[in-house]
């Protein structure tokens, strides 16, 4: 298993910089692996079971030789309908070996990261926010026993 203590980061890269942004992207890359072992085979959509976690939706939105764009989400039933929570959009490219959050729907339903988030005015403070949560959501995803 690839381990993202591993992603090259130079003294310049401070939690909240670009050059930190950029390592972040790295290391979702790295974790989105531990549950996709194989991203660039990702053709239809998969739901991962883990006996610790609710089921992990996997659902392919836009793939392309360099790049890929991925729908992770858990499902709930609420009121006749399905609700999506989180529900993230990561682009991932292949060559570059990185992986961003490109949508982040779910702010609206939690007060708490909904005021978190407009109290963030930067497009890279925002961009480091949803691309944080990713990775510690993915970390968390790996350690239940979600795999793909």
């Amino acid at each position: 298993m690839i381990t993202d203590q591993w992603c090259r980061s130079t003294w310049r890269a401070k939690p909240g910089s670009f050059v930190g942004l950029m390592t972040l992207y790295e290391s979702n890359y790295v974790r989105l692996g531990w549950l996709v072992p194989d991203l660039r085979r990702v053709g239809t959509a998969a739901v991962s079971r883990a006996a610790t976690d609710c089921d992990l939706h996997l659902t392919p939105l836009e793939l392309s030789r360099y790049t890929s764009v991925l729908r992770l989400t858990y499902e709930f039933a609420h009121d006749g309908s399905v609700v999506r929570d989180p529900d993230i959009e990561v682009c991932v490219y292949h060559d570059a070996r990185l992986a961003e959050v490109r949508g982040f729907r779910g702010f609206e339903r939690h007060s708490e990261l909904s005021r978190l988030q407009a109290g963030i005015k930067r497009e890279l403070d925002q961009r480091w926010m949803r691309n944080m949560m990713l990775n510690k959501w993915l970390e968390y995803c790996a350690e239940r026993g979600h795999r793909f």
